[in-house]
Formats: C-alpha cells, sequence, structure tokens
C-alpha cells in the first residue's frame, strides 16, 4: 500500500501511509485508537475506497472497490467488530453466500456442517456447527469469526484484535494456528493492542500515529517501551501501577448477593460490595462472570437467591428496576448492546435519562446539549462535537461514551464487563483512572476483566470464578504477581 489518504468530513484518516507484508510473515499494525490502523485495513478490504494512493499485490497493481474484488485477490479480514448473524447457526454463518447446493440446486446443509467440523477441527475449537451464534460467549463468536475467513482461502488474512474475545489456552491455540499459516505461505496483518502478543507472534511491526506513519521495524530490533512510546509517549509500567486504595472495609455493603442462581452459567454464587470499593471477577471463559453480571442487572431471569441493595431486598426482573434500584452495567460489547452506533455522541447520552433532560413532551436541547459536553470534558472523549455519529469515532472514545451514559444517570453500583477491551493503552489507562475516580467518589464498582494487569491494576478485592461459583477470595495485597493470578484462575 502506498501513499494511502482518506478522509471522512474533511478529518483527514489517513495522510500518506505506506504498509507492506511479505509472503508468510506476521506483521503487526499498531496505534492509538483513531491512529488509522482499522481504516487502512478496512481500504484494502474495499468497505472503505481511499481518496489517495495505490495498491499492489504481488507487485501487480491491483484496484479495490469493494469486498469482492479483495475476495478476488484473496484478502479477508476479521473486523473488530463482529460480522455474524447472531440467528444463524455457526456452519450457516461460516458459508454464508457460499454456501453447498446439490445437483437441484437447493442448499446441502450437511454438505456445509462437514466443512465447517473439518474447519473448527483445524482450530482445535470445540462448537458444534449447528449451534446458534446468538447462544455462545463472545469467545466462540470470535472463533467463528476466524474459521469464517479461513474457509474463503485467503492468502493474506487481516486479524483485527483477534483474541482480544478469547481466554489465555484459546489464544495459545490462536497463535499456533497462525504459525500454521505462516508455514502455508499466508500472509497475516495482525492489529493489536496487547503488547505480549505481538512480540511473541509477529515479525515486523509498523506503528501509526494520528494517521500517519511513524515506524515500521522488525519485531526483534524493537523494545516494548519503544513501541509504547510511538504509540502514546508514555512508560507502560506506570500505566498498570497498582496503587493501595483506602475504603471502609466495615461500612455496610452497598450490594449483598446470596446464593444466586441463574440458568446453568450462576450455580449459588454470593458476594458483598462495599461502597468505595473496585471488586475484580477473575476467571476462564464459561466461568459465568457474564452471566452474574446479566443475572444482577435482570437481563437473564434469576431462578433463586437474594439481591441486597443498601440493605434492602431488590425484586430485580429486567433492567428498568435495575436502574431503578441504582445499579448500572456497562457492557462486553460495547456496539451490539451498549451504544447505536448510528446515532449521535449526544443522543447515546442522553438514552438512559431522557426523563431528566425533558422539557413537558420534548427534550430539553439546551440543557441535554450541556450535560453532554459536561461528559465529554469530564472523561475526554476526542470528537469533533456532541452531534458527531458514535460509529465514527474509535473503540475507546466509544467505550467512553457508554461509560458516560450511564454516569449520567449517578448510580450507586457500576459492573463493567471487558471495559477496555479492544482498546488501546493511552485509552486503557484513561478508563482505568476513571474507575479509580468513580470508586474515590463513593461508588461501588464491579470489573469484569480477561486482562489480567488491568484487573490487579484497580482491584481491592480479586473474586475468582469457576462454573459459576466463587472459588477463590484474593486481597489485592496478596498477589503478588500476574503468574499467581493465573495460577488462581488455572487452578480449577
Amino acid at each position: 500500500m502506498k501513499n494511502i489518504s482518506k478522509s471522512f468530513n474533511g478529518v483527514t484518516v489517513l495522510d500518506s501511509v505506506n504498509f507492506s507484508v511479505k509472503k508468510g510473515e506476521v506483521h503487526a499494525l499498531m496505534g492509538g485508537n483513531g491512529a488509522g490502523k482499522s481504516t487502512l485495513m478496512k481500504t484494502l478490504t474495499g468497505v472503505y475506497q481511499a481518496d489517495g494512493g495505490e495498491i499492489f499485490i504481488d507487485g501487480k497493481k491491483v484496484e479495490i472497490n469493494n469486498m469482492q474484488d479483495a475476495r478476488d485477490n484473496y484478502i479477508s479480514m476479521i473486523f473488530q467488530e463482529f460480522s455474524l448473524i447472531p440467528t444463524l447457526t455457526v456452519a450457516e454463518n461460516i458459508f454464508l453466500t457460499r454456501e453447498s447446493k446439490n445437483s437441484f440446486g437447493m442448499l446441502n446443509d450437511k454438505e456445509g456442517i462437514k466443512k465447517t467440523r473439518v474447519l473448527l477441527e483445524e482450530l482445535e475449537v470445540d462448537i458444534n456447527p449447528n449451534d446458534v451464534v446468538q447462544d455462545l460467549g463472545v469467545g466462540y463468536w470470535q472463533m467463528t469469526e476466524i474459521a469464517k475467513a479461513l474457509s474463503q482461502e485467503a492468502k493474506i488474512l487481516i486479524m483485527d484484535e483477534p483474541s482480544s474475545s478469547l481466554t489465555k489456552k484459546e489464544t495459545e491455540v490462536l497463535f499456533s494456528f497462525i504459525e500454521k499459516l505462516k508455514r502455508k505461505g499466508i500472509s497475516i496483518i495482525y492489529i493489536s493492542h496487547r503488547m505480549d502478543e505481538i512480540f511473541q507472534v509477529c515479525d515486523r511491526i509498523t506503528i501509526l500515529r494520528d494517521g500517519k506513519n511513524a515506524v515500521t521495524e522488525n519485531i526483534k530490533d524493537i523494545g516494548m517501551e519503544t513501541v509504547v512510546q510511538h504509540i502514546v509517549g508514555a512508560e507502560m509500567d506506570k500505566a498498570f501501577e497498582w496503587v493501595e486504595r483506602s475504603y471502609s472495609t466495615n461500612a455496610k455493603p452497598i450490594l449483598k448477593v446470596n446464593n444466586l442462581k441463574s440458568g446453568s452459567k450462576v450455580n449459588g454464587v454470593s458476594f458483598t460490595l462495599q461502597p468505595g470499593e473496585i471488586l475484580g471477577f477473575a476467571g476462564l471463559m464459561g466461568s459465568g462472570r457474564s452471566e452474574i453480571a446479566r443475572s444482577i442487572f435482570g437481563i437473564d431471569s434469576i431462578d433463586s437467591g437474594e439481591i441486597e441493595i443498601n440493605g434492602v431486598k431488590q425484586n430485580i426482573k429486567n433492567p428498568e428496576d435495575a436502574v431503578k434500584a441504582g445499579l448500572a452495567l456497562i457492557p462486553e460489547d460495547r456496539r451490539m448492546q451498549g451504544l447505536v452506533l448510528e446515532h449521535s455522541v449526544k443522543d447515546n447520552m442522553i438514552l438512559p435519562i431522557l426523563s431528566k433532560v425533558k422539557k413537558g413532551l420534548f427534550v430539553d436541547e439546551r440543557k441535554a446539549n450541556e450535560l453532554s459536553n459536561q461528559l465529554v470534558n469530564k472523561l475526554k472523549i476526542k470528537t469533533d462535537n456532541i452531534f458527531k455519529t458514535a460509529g465514527l469515532l474509535s473503540g475507546g472514545n466509544q467505550q467512553k461514551i457508554v461509560l458516560a451514559k450511564w454516569l449520567a444517570n449517578d448510580p450507586e453500583v457500576l459492573i463493567l464487563d471487558e471495559p477496555t477491551i479492544g482498546v488501546d493503552i493511552g485509552a486503557k489507562t484513561e478508563i482505568l483512572d476513571i474507575i479509580r475516580e468513580l470508586a474515590d467518589s463513593g461508588k461501588a464498582v464491579i470489573v469484569i476483566s480477561s486482562e489480567l494487569p488491568e484487573l490487579m491494576a484497580v482491584s481491592d478485592r480479586v473474586i475468582v470464578l469457576h462454573e459459576g461459583k466463587v472459588v477463590k477470595e484474593l486481597d489485592r495485597r496478596e498477589i503478588n504477581s500476574e503468574e499467581e493470578l493465573q495460577h488462581a484462575i488455572q487452578g480449577y
């Protein structure tokens, strides 16, 4: 890709960017949120058309004006935002628009299921091809996306945050498969914010900053600190430094959960949460972390057990009940569950508090604008204005909007499910700082995260979950290393 430029609404997103990948190479593409990584790759795959520049495949100039052009050039991309249809099965999603047909031109479902099973066995993923996608966890959605891309016989495979929803074991399986693809001569462009992954799996690295090339270097010739400095100009050690916090451990719990049971994933969970405390939830995928949050917030029905807020027993049957009780949930999948991407920053922020910004039958636009601007400034959301479409912002800024809209409702308890998933190190540190500030102001916070350094950076206590049960509770002061916490998680 030579001198690729792209602008949206007069704002330059890519400014004469150069990028190349060799045959059988894993090339990391990094940069802060809004640096232009995803835009560059969407240009390569025909989602966007470049305003200027040229693309060459095997030395031959090509025109990529749409996604079919990309497929014709054996380019496939696993997007950070899922492209699956939730109501279809795994097999139907993988071969959508490319279904097997019999001699009469009818769909041959058995052949599609057979092909899917072979693909999944190669990936060493235990998913039934007949499973409906919406019934699977987010991690399995990601593995289905990978299988879908590989089914298209790609020679250039773009992975945008492929491990963001995977457990450590599943990530190791992914890396092993990447090695197999390299040996077959498949080129992989690997976009990730996880530093350790980049140094583990990639051969070269290109870093973008503000839509321009910052550096391209062999992985063996560049250090982690240098990478961080190119991205944000900050030292990594300070980004995830844990500072012991003080809060009253003797105060009456603001949230008390007793023997909570919900479906097959929440099996008798009990815990308390103090005002001003940050409680971390750790566990492997399938441990019930997100399901506990969903049941407390009224998304999933509760079979038995009790929830108390400020000593008062709550009967939470739906999210509306949860909001009235003083709860807020920042969901794992911000794009599907946390935002209306087609709406503006402002509209997203005022959705949970429409009753508070009404003037008669209509929204008090002046009040709504003032509140939205206050939240944009408070959370340092990078946007041209509050009227910009939320879907055009970077992942980190989208996550801040989700946080902002719930903060406007002034909840007592915040539950954050994977709050820094798919955002760069700069946005991660800002979000972690916001979490600490909220707890310091007296809010009680639950943080669910697969990112152990982040969990360790903010948590006062960590609860380890396994098969929907609390199997260990650790004071943060007792955890001496990430390895120690990982051992506690893997020990069951």
